[in-house]
């Protein structure tokens, strides 16, 4: 698969297989993820893997019930009240493997170069024949202190952005694109 197959196929999986992605189909994932550009050449990246669904449930469980306590009369929040509710949703749809993508949130563009590397993960991931789908819900407990530590991520470093990964049951339809919007074109 050539990149602009690859950028084309690329969707956000939400029904996966429940074979567990092996350990060299992550480390090519996480290579490719680290060729991503970074500002001033810094690579603040670093990963957490987790393929232990008791624990991923267990996450699922602790964001649903934040996010839920966080949007409670937030009319914007409404739509995903009850999918959130649902006790047997999971908000890694039971996908066999999350990858958390981490840095140092002091540098002023680790943000920005973790998106890129999850960028980079994701087209790696759709030319492997793996799906993937960015889990924001999952930030703010994979943020909390105990969360951190129980995923080995040190104090000062944060989780940027977090990715579930697997075989996927099939493939989404395509998303409509609007064109792009320029600006301006100046010559």
């Amino acid at each position: 698969m050539d990149l602009n197959e690859a950028i084309h196929a690329r969707r956000a999986v939400r029904s996966y297989l429940p074979e567990t992605v092996d350990e060299a189909s992550i480390r090519l994932l996480l290579r490719a993820a680290t060729q991503a550009p970074s500002a001033m050449n810094a690579q603040p990246w670093a990963f957490v893997i987790v393929q232990d669904k008791a624990r991923l449930a267990r996450y699922s469980d602790r964001a649903k019930a934040a996010l839920l306590a966080k949007s409670a009369g937030d009319p914007k929040a409404e739509r995903y009240r009850q999918m959130l509710s649902d006790p047997k949703f999971n908000i890694f749809y039971d996908a066999s493997t999350l990858i958390v993508i981490c840095a140092d949130q002091s540098g002023a563009y680790a943000q920005a170069d973790c998106w890129l590397a999850a960028q980079n993960l994701q087209l790696a991931a759709v030319a492997s024949g793996l799906g993937t789908c960015c889990i924001g819900f999952a930030l703010p407990t994979l943020n909390e202190a105990e969360v951190k530590a129980e995923l080995a991520i040190p104090q000062r470093m944060g989780a940027i952005a977090a990715l579930i990964v697997g075989k996927p049951r099939g493939q989404p339809e395509p998303v409509p694109r609007k064109e792009p919007a320029v600006l301006s074109w100046l010559r």
